[in-house]
């Protein structure tokens, strides 16, 4: 496992901040404040996570897991905030624990359960550490909250303004794309800024998209491609938050704007703001995976998430690997793993589509 001198868990968002920045502003409170106090409590919870790994301070413990557990077997722990922000709240459903009336909690239960299923049962590994992690995840947090984060520990869904977003526990590849944070946080550690920050929403998006894809046994031909369907509320011009089949389309609304995901290097975003565009730029690599994943069919998970997967756990991706880093060692993976034949093609083909050198 690749720590680079330590490990560094960030806040992590799945609505990027351009898009509450722009809600914030709009004349209509029941619009604007709602995502005015979403921003508030992002950049409170990012502060709070930023101190806390300065300061090498422990929140609470997560539950130990039982004796019992084997490896492979799932842990997980769903709370309830209760409109609050005291996390993780009140437990409302542990492992093993038969569905209630809450749907939100339900789905987010299957939805840990689903992305510990492909990283067990694809790539062996034992949750998101690799080593039985027990998994966390808190529900119905704050008022209005329109997003779902990773804190470094666990995972935390808003229900939504109902205006623009919708419960965020209803993607499933959400809640992939969040825990898939965690992976990388326990892996390659990728700097959240800039190329390396790219890099690291990409991962998840990629890894997210493939939850999506293995829970409905899906072939890269049959998949949607889009992160986040079905959060959009039904006025909202738009059927998610980003493609990776097209950055760019997800969205072209009177209220959220247009999606501005670039999806090759010609349009990239140079830009101070969400660190350096992370959630702009990924657009970039996701782009090259749908490449890659289509180029060769079957199912996603298979060879082009194996190629993934061997870069991100390989201990050669550094911090702050650029696109180009990441490019070289998609294609050294593709060439151990598969040799010369369609997968070392495919993966070069997709990041010279995407104008990404790749040597």
């Amino acid at each position: 496992m690749t720590t680079h001198g330590g490990l560094e868990p960030v806040f992590c968002t799945i609505v990027p901040p351009h898009v509450l920045d722009r809600l914030a502003r709009h004349d209509d409170p029941a619009l604007s404040e709602p995502a005015r106090r979403s921003l508030e409590r992002d950049a409170l919870e990012r502060t709070r996570r930023r101190l806390t790994t300065v300061a090498g301070a422990r929140t609470a413990a997560a539950p130990v897991a039982p004796v019992a557990a084997r490896a492979g077997q799932p842990d997980r722990t769903i709370y309830d905030a209760h409109h609050g922000t005291d996390l993780p709240g009140t437990k409302v459903r542990g492992e093993g624990q038969q569905p209630g009336s809450d749907a939100s909690v339900n789905r987010a239960y299957s939805g840990l359960g689903a992305t510990h299923e492909l990283f067990w049962s694809v790539y062996g590994r034992d949750s998101i550490d690799g080593r039985g992690l027990p998994l966390r995840a808190t529900v119905h947090y704050d008022e209005k909250y329109d997003n779902a984060f990773w804190n470094g520990e666990q995972m935390v869904f808003g229900d939504g303004d109902g205006e623009i977003f919708l419960d965020f526990t209803i993607p499933v590849d959400v809640i992939g794309h969040e825990l898939a944070h965690g992976v990388t946080q326990h892996t390659a550690n990728l700097a959240y800024f800039g190329q390396s920050g790219a890099l690291n929403e990409s991962v998840s998006d990629v890894f997210g998209s493939l939850i999506k894809q293995y829970t409905l046994g899906q072939t890269a031909a049959e998949a949607d491609w889009l992160i986040g369907a079905g959060l959009l509320a039904p006025r909202v011009t738009g059927t998610a938050l980003r493609s990776m089949k097209a950055p760019g389309t997800a969205y072209d609304d009177d209220v959220l704007g247009k999606d501005p995901q670039p999806a090759t290097m010609d349009d990239y975003v140079h830009t101070g703001s969400d660190n350096g565009g992370v959630h702009l730029n990924s657009g970039i690599p996701n782009h090259a995976f749908y490449l890659v994943a289509t180029a060769l069919g079957g199912h996603a998970w298979e060879r082009a998430g194996q190629i993934w997967y061997d870069v991100l756990t390989g201990g050669e991706l550094q911090e702050d690997a650029q696109f180009a880093d990441f490019a070289a060692l998609t294609v050294k993976a593709a060439r151990e793993r598969y040799g010369t034949g369609d997968e070392l093609q495919a993966v070069k083909k997709a990041w010279e589509e995407v104008k990404v050198p790749a040597s």
